[in-house]
């Protein structure tokens, strides 16, 4: 495993994006329990994407400008979604001592969502793994799926330590409605900015 390799991913993994939103909406809201279990939500929304680039069906996305505009429209009308669910007084910004926790499965279906309706994550796992797959590597398909493996680990680990660190701060704003709703505008203003950027996207 390349240096470059690991450093490349650390600081693609660390940019904040949808996931780490989701991660630290989540810490917020509902606490360290949640904050990691929608940073694996956000892991397994990644495979999808790895699969595709691995298999060469990103190229299918690459290359059909229908694909990636059908893709890239859901992606959109979801983070729209995410934006006005955020805005209400029971989205995910929601914090309050007695809210009734939301299932992990649905933490994970969403964070799952999130990251599989953004077509861009099967172009950059197209263009990122080759280029650290040598031209005489005797399988490249294992090699990219180790490489994969080790992405979707770094997610993971930096994803739940931005909830976490989320979480920790939880009771400081419990007991600050003023701050919960600005956080809320701040957050939804966020997914929709996120959503205006993937909708002005080209391939």
């Amino acid at each position: 495993m390349s240096l470059d390799f690991l450093l490349t991913s650390l600081i693609v993994v660390a940019s904040p994006g949808v996931g780490v939103l989701i991660t630290v909406a989540a810490g917020l809201s509902r606490g360290p329990k949640a904050s990691v279990v929608a940073a694996f939500g956000c892991t397994l929304g990644i495979v999808p994407h790895m699969l595709a680039a691995i298999l060469g069906l990103a190229a299918l996305l690459h290359t059909s400008a229908l694909a990636f505009q059908i893709l890239k429209y859901l992606g959109v009308a979801y983070l729209l979604y995410m934006a006005w669910v955020t805005l209400r007084d029971h989205g995910a910004l929601t914090v309050q001592p007695d809210a009734a926790p939301r299932s992990s499965l649905q933490v994970i279906v969403s964070a799952i969502l999130a990251n599989i309706l953004n077509p861009k994550l099967s172009i950059f796992f197209f263009a990122f793994l080759p280029q650290f797959v040598e031209a005489t590597e005797a399988n490249p398909v294992l090699r990219m799926s180790e490489l994969s493996a080790v992405f979707m680990l770094l997610t993971f680990a930096v994803f739940a330590a931005y909830g976490l660190f989320a979480a920790s701060v939880r009771d400081h704003v419990i007991s600050r409605p003023q701050v919960m709703t600005w956080m809320r505008r701040v957050f939804a203003g966020a997914f929709a900015a996120l959503g205006a950027k993937l909708a002005l996207s080209e391939r």
